[in-house]
């Protein structure tokens, strides 16, 4: 009895999980060759599906982030040397063009605080490779220049990206309050957070913690209720706060017994 077509199929379509484990046990063995080609072949299976399912596949920030770790291990001499392979398969007979993994190279720069390299690296997707820049080009970019607090510049990169019609998602606008916040501005990271709930994102429980520690730290009480009432939207539980009453309620006289 054979098996039914069905069957079949699914055994020759593995699922995206296996490709994402390959290369995570590649890229922690620090074999980069073989971690690139699978992602070549997971490109191959699942680039054309849903662009935006399959963007989120191909996300540097999560399913390959394991490979922004591996290139930047050893800091700007590994990325280069990834960076020029890149290069050359891009030249070769059967060539290799691909966003995500110059994507990987983009933050992996911004991970060793080289602003330089990561904004060179963007600028060669278009003009070096004839690819465009996706939503995680812009995101590593942004990045990038957070990392520097240079939070004027990321949010020019962010507004650039939506004039060309692409859609922030939810790790574009946590990005852009984390660029807020390194510069202790609880107001704008939460107006972010406010246009981020309004286009249909649920901020994470850990930037609304982000966002409460600087409340915290600069003692903004009122910031610090419209952060709480965010969360309780969500039905977000923000767990203790004992360290926060603590700092608020300290005696700062000089009446010492």
């Amino acid at each position: 009895m054979g098996s039914s077509p069905s069957l079949i199929t699914s055994k020759k379509s593995p699922q995206p999980e296996s490709y994402i484990g390959k290369i995570y046990a590649y890229a922690s063995l620090g074999n980069l060759q073989k971690a690139f080609s699978t992602l070549r072949e997971f490109e191959s299976a699942y680039g054309s599906t849903d662009k935006e399912a399959a963007g989120e596949l191909f996300s540097p920030f999560t399913s390959l982030y394991p490979l922004v770790v591996a290139c930047s291990k050893k800091g700007f001499e590994t990325l280069d040397l990834v960076y020029f392979q890149l290069e050359n398969l891009s030249r070769a007979e059967s060539p290799y063009k691909s966003v995500a993994a110059l994507n990987c190279i983009v933050l992996g720069c911004a991970n060793v605080w080289d602003l330089d390299r990561a904004y060179q690296t963007f600028e060669a997707i278009g003009s070096s490779f004839g690819l465009t820049p996706d939503i995680h080009s812009y995101n590593a970019l942004m990045y990038a220049f957070g990392r520097l607090k240079k939070t004027f510049e990321a949010a020019r990169v962010f507004e650039h990206m939506v004039s060309l019609g692409i859609k922030p998602n939810s790790t574009s606008y946590s990005l852009l309050v984390d660029n807020h916040l390194i510069n202790r501005d609880v107001k704008s990271a939460l107006s972010v957070i406010d246009e981020m709930v309004s286009v249909g994102f649920v901020p994470s429980k850990e930037t609304l913690k982000k966002v409460r520690r600087r409340c915290v730290r600069e003692m903004d009480y009122d910031n610090d209720d419209r952060l709480h009432s965010l969360a309780k939207q969500f039905k977000i539980r923000m767990g203790t706060e004992t360290r926060r009453d603590m700092l608020f309620n300290l005696d700062y006289g000089t009446d010492y017994a």
